[in-house]
């Protein structure tokens, strides 16, 4: 009951409920935009050539993007891409600020900085948009080269389609992104991280409906017991009670911090605080990256003369198979282990908290502090990575061992998951904030909620 009265106290408050609304409205505009089909793609034979390359590899990565984009694969829309080019642009960004000096200044140079990485951000944003908008016209244009055989999808001349291809998809990108910093701006929430998250929501109906033919047979026939759906609906809540404590888990490192007290004189005295390190520092990104990098690699091992390398890359394709989980598996851990190496700079901490006075109880400050810090990340990092491959496991250990459609298995872990839980938790946490100011409860009777920090 509480959690519903605070969202009837949101809307009364007018400053909160212009945000919401302003949310809720770019939000549809970007779905919109997601549903406006590329000129000149043929929607009957693109669906034939869908159905053709799931048929030889089961789905996997097709599947895949139809989650993420919010349906936009199936018909070819200009918002094909959507905030994906942006957030990749981000990644890149970031992870090269860690090892080029010059992007390392810009970030540590406060509020001119970080607009000048957001400018670089926008331009590294409309490289990626013409690539792969060219690539995916290309693809259109000749399937036979990737193996599909299908009738021809696009009708036309083949530089004109190119380039009108570029243009459309490039063109909604950018406005998508103009879309997410309107969000971020005006509305409540990270802007990109709901866009994604609605894109992904926005395929469950599909999968209320693929369950309903599955358990009840619907319009065809029923193929599954209604108690295999009991089981997993039980199951899938306590895979969202162990997202969100993977979420939400963070391990405290006492801090001893010098305070001064300019009230009577220079005085100082100790005040106790901890630093929240988080048990998923990484967040979804190991298995962004992962997944893609294990299909390139299967499709490349396919192409190869030999027959070993071509058994090889149908494996490493097929996402329900033993040797695609366990490099999977491996794949997310390496990223888990070296996300947090390019991103948690503990040497820089400890020089933080020297410079402030503070220290960590029974550690020397400056070197030894570092090295205690990343130990304790070290540990934490293969905890949580742990439980992120539990989670990014689920979805295709029950496509693949007990054959129930991605439509519904891709709700039960992996990254649908991550980020619906994440996102939704940062939202609620920011409305809340704005609750308990004007003195209203929050969404939780006891406590409050906790954020994760970004996707």
């Amino acid at each position: 009951m509480s959690m519903f009265k605070g969202f009837s106290n949101a809307f009364k408050i007018p400053e909160l409920r212009k945000k919401i609304l302003i949310t809720l409205g770019l939000v549809a505009v970007c779905r919109l935009v997601s549903q406006i089909p590329t000129p000149g793609v043929d929607w009957r034979a693109l669906q034939g050539a869908i159905e053709d390359i799931r048929s030889q590899s089961g789905g996997g990565m097709l599947d895949w993007f139809d989650v993420f984009t919010g349906g936009a694969l199936g018909q070819c829309a200009i918002g094909f891409l959507s905030i994906w080019p942006y957030i990749s642009a981000q990644i890149v960004i970031q992870l090269l600020s860690s090892v080029i000096p010059s992007l390392e200044k810009l970030k540590k140079e406060g509020e001119s900085g970080r607009q000048r990485l957001a400018q670089i951000t926008r331009y590294l944003t409309i490289v990626i948009c013409v690539v792969q908008s060219w690539t995916i016209a290309t693809v259109l244009l000749n399937p036979q080269a990737l193996g599909i055989n299908a009738q021809i999808v696009v009708s036309g001349s083949p530089m004109g389609f190119r380039l009108m291809t570029v243009i459309g998809m490039t063109s909604a990108a950018l406005f998508v992104m103009w879309l997410a910093d309107q969000i971020t701006t005006f509305g409540v929430g990270n802007g990109g991280s709901l866009i994604i998250m609605i894109n992904i929501t926005s395929r469950l109906p599909h999968a209320i409906f693929a369950a309903y033919e599955r358990y009840f047979g619907g319009t065809g026939m029923q193929t599954a017991s209604p108690v295999e759906l009991v089981m997993l609906l039980v199951f899938g809540f306590l895979v969202v009670m162990g997202t969100v404590l993977l979420t939400q888990g963070v391990r405290k490192v006492a801090i001893h911090a010098t305070r001064r007290s300019m009230a009577v004189g220079n005085t100082y005295g100790m005040q106790q605080t901890f630093m929240p390190l988080r048990v998923n520092y990484t967040g979804v990104m190991p298995i962004i990256f992962a997944q893609p990098i294990l299909q390139v690699l299967g499709w490349l091992f396919k192409k190869m003369p030999w027959d070993p390398c071509q058994s090889f890359g149908g494996q490493l394709s097929d996402m329900g198979s033993a040797t695609h989980l366990i490099i999977y598996a491996i794949v997310i851990m390496f990223f888990c282990f070296f996300w947090v190496a390019t991103q948690f700079n503990a040497v820089d901490i400890s020089e933080n908290l020297k410079k402030d006075g503070s220290y960590v109880p029974g550690i020397r400050p400056g070197m030894q502090t570092a090295e205690y810090l990343d130990a304790v990340m070290t540990r934490i990092t293969l905890i949580g990575g742990t439980g992120l491959l539990i989670v990014a496991l689920l979805p295709q250990i029950l496509s693949g061992a007990f054959g129930i459609p991605w439509a519904i298995s891709s709700f039960f872990g992996g990254t649908s998951l991550l980020i619906i839980v994440g996102v939704a938790l940062d939202t609620l946490r920011i409305m809340e904030s704005h609750l308990l100011v004007r003195k209203y409860d929050g969404f939780l009777r006891h406590g409050t909620l906790r954020g994760r920090g970004g996707v």
